[in-house]
C-alpha cells in the first residue's frame, strides 16, 4: 500500500456501503409523489409577474410597513443554510429552468441519500485533491482554516460548487470539513488501525449529520409530533424500499425550496458588524478573505452567546436579494425576470408539472387555504411552491412548515434515510450520538463546533 507523508493512505479495496467509488453507476432518477394528481399549467407570464420585482413575492413594497424587524421568525438564521446543504447533498437538477426536457427524463446529478456526498465526493482514492496529500484521511483546507482549498484562480476545490455559493453556505461547509478532521484525531487517539480510521471517521460524521437532521432540523421545520409519527407509522405517500430511493418533484421543486422565504434582508457576519445582505455583499465563488469570515454564533444559538440572528418569518415573500439575483449566480440570462429566485421556483413548478397546493392537500387531508389566505388570484390553482410558503404563514405561524410542506419534507427526508441501507437509521435506528454536547442534548452546534475535548467516538 503507498505511503504519503507520515500516514498511509486511505484503503482502495474493500466494498463500503459509505464511499462514492462502491455505489452504482448511472444517473439517480425523480418521480411522482402525488402521480395521481395532474399538472397545474399555470400560464408562464403569469408565473413570472407573481415572482418578479414588485409582484407578491417580493418583500421590499411592504418592508417600510414593518418595524427593523417586522419580519423576524423564532428560529435562528443559519436553519435554512443547513436545509440548502441537506438539499445540495441529495439532488442536482441541471436541465434548464425554462424546461424542453420531458420531467420523466430528468436525471439527478446526486444519490438521493443523506450522506455528504457534497463533502467526500469520491473520498481519497477518486478525489485526492479534496485531502491533504500527507494525511489522505483529513481533508484539505486553506492555510489557515478558514476557507476550502483553491486553484490559482479562486475556484473552489470543493465537492459541490454549489457550496460556494455564498459565505453560509461555504462556512458550514468548511465547519463539517473541520468536524470530520476532528473526529479522525479522535479516532486515532483512541487507537483505531490507521488502514481503518477514514472509513470509521466518515460514518461517525454522517450518521450525527443524519441524526441531526431527524432530530434537531425535522421537528424545528415541520413540528416534533409530524416527526414522530412519521418515525412510528413511515411514510403515508413516500416509502421507497431500500436502495431504490428517488427524489420527489413536489419535494425538489416545492416543498424542500421553502428556505428561499427564510432568507433575512441582511446580515451580520460579527458582533457589532455591518448589516449586508446576502447578495451581492456576500455572494461566493471566490477566495474567502480572514475579514469577512463569519461567527456562526451569528446565525445558530451557541451556549454562552448572546441570541443568533433569527431567520426571516416564511410569509410568500422573498428578500430584494434573492429578487435580483447577481449574475454571478445566475449566469447570463435573456430575460431580466430569471434573475428572480421567485421566478425561478415558479418556473421550476411549472416545467416539471407539479400540482396545484390546493390538490395535494385535498389529497392529504388537510383543509385548503382560502383565497384571502392565498392572497393572489390564480385561475386554476395556486402553484405549489407558493402554496407552500402560504400555508406556513396561515398554518404554521410563519416559523414552521405546515400540512402540506410539512408531510413532503418530514416523508422524504425520513424515506430517504430508511431507504438507504448504510444510514443510521437503517442499521441502528435507535442509535444516540457519541461525540460531546454543550447541553443536555446534542445538536447541530454541537457538531459545528465541535472541540478537541471530546470523549472517544
Amino acid at each position: 500500500m503507498p505511503v504519503s507523508g507520515s500516514h498511509l493512505a486511505a484503503r482502495d479495496h474493500c466494498l463500503s456501503l459509505v464511499r462514492t467509488v462502491d455505489r452504482p453507476t448511472g444517473a439517480a432518477r425523480y418521480g411522482r409523489m402525488f402521480p395521481g394528481l395532474g399538472p397545474l399549467g399555470t400560464d408562464p407570464g403569469l408565473l413570472m409577474r407573481a415572482g418578479g420585482d414588485g409582484g407578491i413575492c417580493d418583500a421590499a413594497p411592504v418592508l417600510d410597513q414593518l418595524n427593523r424587524d417586522g419580519d423576524d421568525a423564532t428560529e435562528a438564521a443559519g436553519w435554512p443554510f443547513f436545509g440548502q446543504l441537506i438539499a445540495h447533498d441529495i439532488t442536482a437538477d441541471r436541465s434548464s429552468i425554462t424546461g424542453g426536457v420531458d420531467p420523466e427524463a430528468l436525471r439527478n446529478a446526486r444519490s438521493p441519500k443523506l450522506n455528504l456526498e457534497t463533502m467526500y465526493s469520491d473520498g481519497p482514492i477518486g478525489s485526492p485533491y479534496l485531502f491533504d496529500v500527507g494525511d489522505p484521511a483529513k481533508f484539505l483546507l486553506s492555510e489557515d482554516g478558514g476557507d476550502v482549498p483553491r486553484n490559482p484562480q479562486g475556484v473552489a476545490l470543493i465537492g459541490d460548487p454549489r457550496n460556494d455559493v455564498h459565505l453560509f453556505a461555504l462556512s458550514l461547509h468548511v465547519a463539517l470539513l473541520h468536524a470530520h478532521n476532528q473526529v479522525v484525531d479522535l479516532l486515532r487517539e483512541g487507537g483505531v488501525p490507521e488502514a481503518d480510521v477514514f472509513d470509521r471517521a466518515r460514518v461517525t460524521l454522517t450518521w450525527h449529520y443524519q441524526w441531526n437532521v431527524v432530530h434537531d432540523f425535522l421537528p424545528r421545520l415541520v413540528g416534533t409530533s409530524l416527526v414522530e409519527q412519521v418515525l412510528a407509522e413511515g411514510g403515508r405517500w413516500f416509502a421507497p424500499p431500500s436502495g431504490q430511493a428517488y427524489i420527489p418533484l413536489e419535494f425538489a421543486d416545492a416543498a424542500f425550496r421553502y428556505g428561499h422565504g427564510q432568507i433575512r434582508h441582511s446580515y451580520r457576519l460579527v458582533d457589532g458588524g455591518p448589516a449586508v445582505p446576502l447578495f451581492p455583499d456576500l455572494v461566493g465563488f471566490g477566495p474567502l478573505p480572514a475579514g469577512r469570515r463569519l461567527d456562526l454564533a451569528q446565525i445558530f444559538d451557541v451556549p454562552g452567546r448572546p441570541p443568533a440572528q433569527l431567520a426571516k418569518r416564511l410569509d410568500g415573500r422573498l428578500a430584494a436579494s434573492l429578487i435580483g439575483l447577481p449574475e454571478r449566480v445566475t449566469g447570463v440570462v435573456d430575460t431580466a425576470a430569471y434573475r428572480s429566485l421567485a421566478v425561478r421556483d415558479l418556473l421550476r413548478g411549472g416545467t416539471t408539472g407539479l400540482p396545484s397546493g390546493e390538490a395535494v392537500a385535498r389529497l392529504v387531508g388537510a383543509a385548503p387555504l382560502t383565497p384571502d389566505e392565498v392572497g393572489q388570484a390564480w385561475p386554476h390553482g395556486t402553484p405549489l411552491w407558493f402554496y407552500i410558503l402560504k400555508e406556513a404563514e396561515h398554518r404554521g405561524g410563519g416559523d414552521r412548515l405546515g400540512p402540506v410542506g410539512g408531510r413532503i419534507v418530514a416523508e422524504v427526508l425520513i424515506g430517504l434515510l430508511r431507504a438507504d441501507p448504510a444510514s443510521y437509521l437503517s442499521l441502528e435506528p435507535d442509535w444516540e450520538p457519541t461525540l460531546p454536547a454543550a447541553g443536555a442534548r446534542f445538536g447541530l452546534t454541537d457538531l459545528l463546533t465541535l472541540q478537541r475535548h471530546a470523549p472517544s467516538v
